[in-house]
């Protein structure tokens, strides 16, 4: 099997399994999909790929969560904003250049800040009540009240970061054991 075709197969297998658990997991979202963006970003060489994968991800899960009547899986303009956070750790992903242990844990946890510093500031601009203010305290407020989810968001990431490169280190491995054989 070439890259190629693990990485299609990687990507169903992520994609469907994003998709699936944040679905059976809701409303806590215990998911792959920010670790998703970031593999994609490290590890996918075609760009519009590994743009495309998290997203795809989101979208099936977001019309799983309408279509099965579980919560709105389409919510309004704050939506685009969590998208586009998936996009920028996807970004944030080319730049790693070595798929070790440390890099996949610094990126990781770099990852999860980043999307709920991005997912926090989105949720402060699209909240048209002013539920926490204006200006700098209600945004400071937003990231604030954001804060309990962040660690189980670190810790989620860590993992599925873990798991998903290894797994595709290993699937890569045994793809050219066998090629050879």
């Amino acid at each position: 099997m070439n890259q190629n075709k693990l990485n299609i197969l990687t990507a169903g297998v992520l994609i469907i399994s994003a998709a699936i658990l944040k679905v059976t997991t809701f409303p806590h979202s215990v998911n792959p999909i920010i670790a998703i963006s970031l593999f994609s970003g490290a590890v996918i060489k075609d760009r519009k790929f590994a743009f495309a994968m998290p997203l795809i991800a989101m979208f099936i899960s977001d019309v799983m969560l309408e279509a099965f009547n579980i919560a709105p899986g389409f919510y309004g303009m704050g939506q685009i904003g969590n998208y586009a956070s998936l996009l920028f750790i996807t970004l944030f992903g080319f730049t790693m250049k070595k798929t070790n242990l440390i890099s996949v844990a610094g990126y990781s946890v770099l990852s999860s800040l980043l999307f709920f510093v991005l997912s926090n500031t989105n949720c402060f601009f699209f909240d048209f009540d002013y539920t926490y203010g204006y200006g700098f305290s209600g945004w400071a407020n937003c990231v604030a009240a954001g804060i309990p989810f962040v660690k189980n968001s670190i810790i989620t990431d860590l993992c599925f970061n873990v798991v998903i490169f290894s797994g595709y280190v290993f699937a890569l491995k045994y793809a050219n054991k066998k090629a050879i054989a």
